[in-house]
């Protein structure tokens, strides 16, 4: 299933997030839909980290979904921060133990 049907309760009429799911499987769902807003093989500032995840979200907390994108594979950046960029294999939800 689409990670963006099962947030349904989650998403705004603009598709925007509109918290963070306390349920894991909903969080790492929410995690999949904001990534996917960012383009394989780019590089990125953290500023457009953060203007894309703030496009997507309505709760204002850039740094959590940050952290946590960063923290679950589904972004890497250099350690000082002034790169980021998509993995290349991008987590699924067994790699969570979670089922599709």
């Amino acid at each position: 299933m689409e990670p963006q049907l099962e947030l349904k309760d989650f998403l705004d009429k603009e598709g925007k997030l509109t918290l963070f799911p306390a349920k894991r499987r909903k969080k790492i769902l929410s995690l999949m839909y904001i990534a996917s807003k960012f383009e394989q093989g780019i590089i990125y500032s953290e500023k457009e980290v953060n203007a894309i995840i703030e496009a997507h979200h309505t709760f204002q907390n850039k740094w959590l979904l940050r952290r946590e994108l960063i923290d679950k594979g589904f972004l890497d950046r250099k350690n000082d921060g002034s790169k980021y960029w998509v993995t290349e294999i991008q987590p699924k939800l067994e790699r969570f133990g979670l089922d599709e």
